[in-house]
């Protein structure tokens, strides 16, 4: 089993009116997208209301984990609904706006916000979607996490993987040469012990960036060893409970293996609040499609 160990611990469904939270309709019911040259469909972003671009992750099927690593196993097939998903990490700059401080160890603005707890990414969420005029997910006391809320939310660990391979079968998204990851990703051998401004990097084929390293990602997720499936899942969502959660997406501070689509790591939810730094964690939000 391959486990990351960060620095400070171990297809289609539209909105027919994209209305109060995007400020403006569409008249059918098709995500944004466009043809590039070879014909592949690329999503169009969208921009919220507290100015964060979105796109609109069709609904489909995908298989998750690799039955190569223990904790990735087994691999199995999963059904998606369609969801919004940021196109890129939270930034220092929006986590300021909205929350009033800045955790980061590595201060600048453009560069996802990072020595943050899942706890502060919740927070985070909630505070978005008040300011949006939406239903937080998060009840402010237990921290259960209500899906059929129109707020925002970390993604499942589904559709965080989903989303990662954006239709792709590979060990990254771009394919299964790790030579080439330091063109989309920022990771251990080219990061420089640091994070680096959001989108420098190419943007996997549904023009997410960062998906492979910069910062690692919650997900809503508490962590369990492996799955345990019984034929097609929809929309899993995880151990009902556990000590630890989901992080996905590897961080400068990962090898190439722990950044690939499938990779698995976890840490409990509130120890950056305590002690520890978490400069290697981050996160993106999600928001439900009607």
């Amino acid at each position: 089993m391959v486990r990351e160990v960060f620095p400070c611990g171990k297809v289609v469904v539209g909105l027919a009116c994209l209305g109060l939270l995007f400020g403006g309709c569409r008249t059918d019911d098709r995500p944004p997208q466009e043809k590039n040259r070879r014909g592949t469909v690329v999503l169009q972003p969208i921009t919220t209301k507290t100015g964060v671009e979105m796109v609109l992750i069709p609904a489909g099927r995908f298989v998750m984990g690799d039955d190569s690593e223990d904790d990735e196993q087994p691999a199995h097939p999963v059904r998606i609904s369609a969801f919004y998903m940021d196109v890129r990490e939270v930034t220092q700059a929006s986590y300021q706006s909205l929350m009033g401080k800045n955790p980061s160890k590595f201060a600048a603005t453009e560069s996802p916000v990072e020595r943050l707890s899942w706890y502060a990414a919740t927070q985070y969420a909630n505070m978005r979607s008040l300011r949006e005029g939406l239903t937080p997910c998060y009840d402010p006391e237990t921290l259960q996490c209500d899906f059929d809320a129109d707020g925002y939310r970390l993604p499942t660990e589904a559709e965080w993987e989903y989303a990662c391979r954006a239709g792709t079968t590979t060990r990254w998204s771009f394919g299964s040469d790790k030579a080439t990851l330091g063109k989309h990703a920022w990771f251990k051998e080219n990061a420089g012990k640091t994070t680096h401004p959001i989108g420098q990097k190419s943007p996997n084929p549904w023009g997410l960036y960062d998906m492979h390293g910069n910062v690692a990602e919650w997900c809503n997720d508490f962590y369990g060893e492996g799955y345990d499936p019984e034929g097609e899942v929809a929309d899993p969502r995880g151990p009902a409970s556990g000590e630890e959660r989901v992080l996905r997406g590897g961080s400068w501070a990962s090898s190439a293996q722990g950044c690939r689509s499938s990779a698995r790591a976890s840490q409990p939810p509130g120890l950056a609040d305590v002690c520890f730094g978490y400069e290697a964690y981050g996160f993106r939000c999600v928001r439900r499609a009607k």
